[in-house]
């Protein structure tokens, strides 16, 4: 009895497998443009080759890559060189070798700790919390790490309107064997959470700072107006949570050209039904404590590194500034860049501390190292993760096999 068991449910995997052929996203143009139909994304290179040829084809062309380093260079020049020049400030980069070793050294753990814990959020969301769950088996921590570096890298180098890291995610989500329906909500998911606690940060600091409960300087443009708008966005954000589940059947049947409504209503549909999944592990932390201390590990370690940096060239910030500063400054992340915020979130974060009353002269190289130390340091990791991430790729093509299946077959019927 056990034998014929056994032989079933091979045989049913082989029929999965079979299926799943005709729907895995197998080049990154399926995978963008899949994510284009779900998660209404931005707007993706429609001539993308795969992922694998596209990194392949990048370490070949010597060309582009110097011409990326050149920009990315010619970029960090403008704003630490020139720019500090223009206003009058001197020095900024030579002032790089007054930085305390130590505090380098706090900065770097705080960036591991960031990324652990960035890892944390992405197998307790993506991977689900039911251990039973063949698709959190797979997402362990080890695949969850290289996916998660490997976007980061793919944020930077893909630049498919600044969403090459979401397009590689979902590859890597679909050839793990994942419905494209469920990552996609996965996905939103993940996002929802991580930026919930981005806004609820803004709110609650921004308003302690105003109220004077922490010391610093506190103006409006940097307290109260960011705090109203993060309320705002999370209003927003609860408000798609209403969005039914049957919205795309609903809305599908009020004309007669029923599938271009479908297709409009499956973004809204999709983000509302990750909206809800997000929720319900905001509602019930202890159920989700890695979701949520993985979201909270990830922003309290880029302060700690952004900590660490004022610190170690001697500058004392207060709490509350470094914390509210950050979160001011990294909206312009939104802003467009050639390469995952390259510039704009430097600009961004130098304007906040200015803003707060920091001296000019003191941010410049403490952002230098922030950047340093939190952005360019872990490329190399996220390159080295997207090789091991392809081997992961392949192993699991092997293992959902037919060939492969049919051995297990011959196994359980022997």
């Amino acid at each position: 009895m056990p034998e014929r068991e056994g032989g079933t449910g091979a045989r049913a995997r082989i029929a999965e497998a079979r299926r799943r052929r005709h729907r895995d996203p197998d080049t990154f143009e399926e995978s963008i443009s899949e994510v284009q139909e779900l998660m209404a994304s931005a707007d993706f290179e429609e001539d993308a080759d795969t992922i694998e040829e596209r990194s392949a084809a990048l370490l070949r062309d010597r060309r582009r890559l110097v011409t990326l380093a050149a920009a990315v260079v010619l970029m960090v020049i403008a704003i630490y060189v020139v720019f500090p020049k223009v206003v009058g400030i001197s020095g900024v980069v030579g002032r790089f070798g007054d930085a305390t070793w130590y505090w380098v050294v706090a900065a770097i753990a705080f960036n591991v700790v960031s990324f652990l814990a960035y890892t944390t959020l992405f197998r307790g969301v993506i991977g689900g919390r039911d251990d039973d769950d063949a698709m959190r088996r797979r997402l362990d921590l080890t695949t969850s790490y290289q996916i998660t570096m490997a976007g980061f890298v793919a944020t930077i180098v893909f630049s498919a309107a600044g969403a090459g890291g979401v397009a590689l995610t979902y590859w890597a989500l679909r050839k793990a064997g994942m419905e494209r329906r469920r990552a996609a909500c996965r996905m939103v998911a993940f996002l929802v959470v991580l930026y919930t606690v981005y806004l609820g940060a803004i709110i609650l600091f921004g308003i302690l700072l105003a109220t004077g409960a922490f010391s610093g300087h506190h103006p409006l443009a940097g307290t109260i107006i960011p705090a109203a708008l993060a309320l705002i966005a999370l209003l927003i954000l609860g408000l798609m949570a209403l969005i039914p589940q049957d919205f795309e059947r609903r809305l599908a049947g009020l004309g007669r050209r029923r599938r271009r409504l479908q297709r409009l209503a499956t973004g809204p549909a999709t983000v509302a039904t990750g909206v809800r999944t997000a929720l319900a592990y905001i509602r019930h932390p202890w159920r989700s404590a890695h979701a949520i201390a993985g979201a909270l590990g990830w922003w309290a370690g880029n302060i700690g590194i952004l900590w660490a940096s004022f610190h170690a060239f001697g500058v004392g910030v207060p709490f509350g500034v470094v914390v509210q500063g950050y979160f001011v400054g990294m909206v312009a992340n939104l802003a467009p860049s050639p390469a995952a915020g390259v510039g704009t979130v430097d600009a961004g974060l130098i304007g906040a501390f200015v803003l707060f009353g920091e001296p000019a002269s003191t941010v410049f190289p403490a952002i230098l190292l922030f950047r340093l130390i939190g952005f360019w340091l872990p490329i190399p990791f996220g390159v080295w993760a997207f090789i091991q991430l392809r081997r992961t790729v392949h192993r699991w093509a092997d293992e959902d096999s037919p060939a492969t299946i049919q051995s297990e077959v011959t196994v359980h019927a022997g």
